[in-house]
C-alpha cells in the first residue's frame, strides 16, 4: 500500500510545514492497521528554495509505530542528507509485530 499524505494544500517553495525550535513531532493516525516498510522525506533543494538555504530540512529523526493500545514500536532512526536527492526513502529497521 503506498499512502501519501499532504499536511498543506501546496507544497511550493516557502510554503512548508513547519515546526518551530529544533524539535518537532508528529503523529498520523491511520484508519487502517498497517506494516509500513518504508517512509520517504522530501525537502526543498538549495536551487528552488526562495533563500537559497536549506537550514530548514530534516536531519536526524526517528519513527515509531503505534498500535490499538498505544505501545510504541520503534521502527528506525534516520538521518535526512541535504546533499542527496531531495526525496529520500528510509526502509524501517526493525520489523516487530504491531
Amino acid at each position: 500500500m503506498v499512502m501519501a499524505f499532504w499536511f498543506q494544500p501546496s507544497i511550493t517553495p516557502g510554503k512548508c510545514w513547519p515546526f518551530q525550535g529544533s524539535q518537532g513531532h508528529v503523529v498520523i493516525r491511520l484508519p487502517e492497521h498497517i506494516r509500513p516498510t518504508a517512509f520517504t522525506v522530501w525537502h526543498i533543494s538549495k536551487a528552488v528554495s526562495p533563500s537559497g538555504e536549506v537550514s530548514s530540512a530534516p536531519r536526524e529523526f526517528t519513527v515509531f509505530g503505534v498500535d490499538e493500545a498505544m505501545a510504541e514500536t520503534l521502527l528506525g532512526i534516520f538521518t535526512y542528507d541535504v546533499h542527496k536527492e531531495i526525496a529520500q526513502t528510509f526502509h524501517v529497521q526493525v520489523l516487530q509485530e504491531l
